[in-house]
């Protein structure tokens, strides 16, 4: 988690953005729930797909 809040630093990343992103790293997909569409928008998986925020399929 660290290594990916200094990747991130400059948004910064806080330690619950970096969690969701190893936890979907070790589950292998990219589905989230977060209300964080700015900087979820930017974070990428270590294979550089974007995230799928699952809370914007109910707007």
């Amino acid at each position: 988690m660290v290594e990916l809040m200094e990747k991130y630093a400059d948004l910064p990343m806080n330690m619950a953005d970096a969690s969701l992103i190893v936890l979907a790293e070790y589950l292998r997909h990219g589905r989230i729930l977060t209300v964080n569409q700015r900087d979820f928008s930017t974070y990428r998986l270590n294979n550089n797909h974007p995230f799928k925020n699952l809370l914007m399929n109910f707007q």
